[in-house]
């Protein structure tokens, strides 16, 4: 039973995880319109923020799955998809026409944050590089 919930933990963390991968390298190939998107909805910085934001998805999400320092990447995303749920799928201030798809993406940003905190109250599981000890 044990080697079942640490193989279903592996591919939960892994699913998980796989979101962030790769908004964090579309990210990369995307520079100039992810920065263009991130200015037109107001955030300062741009040119600081979007590497950080590159560096948590990318470097964070590869954390998880690989389970090294699991517990820390997982609030480090955590804190990174607070930030972006309500700056970029802030629904109630949407058109209409947007309301629906912005409700449904900020939705499904707290189920991530749910599983996040999974995470980091139960740790990787034994198939992890830290195996559970982060």
């Amino acid at each position: 039973m044990n080697g079942a919930r640490d193989f279903a933990a592996l591919v939960g963390r892994t699913l998980l995880a796989v979101t962030y991968v790769v908004s964090g390298y579309g990210k990369i190939a995307g520079y100039a319109g992810t920065s263009g998107y991130m200015a037109s909805k107001g955030l300062p910085m741009v040119d600081v923020l979007l590497p950080l934001a590159i560096l948590v998805e990318l470097g964070g999400g590869l954390a998880v799955i690989v389970g090294w320092k699991t517990r820390w990447a997982a609030l480090a995303i955590i804190g990174f998809t607070v930030v972006a749920t309500v700056v970029f799928h802030n629904f109630w201030a949407a058109p209409a026409d947007q309301a629906m798809l912005q409700q449904i993406m900020f939705m499904k940003n707290l189920s991530l944050i749910g599983g996040l905190l999974l995470l980091v109250a139960f740790g990787p599981g034994r198939f992890a590089v830290d195996r559970g000890q982060d």
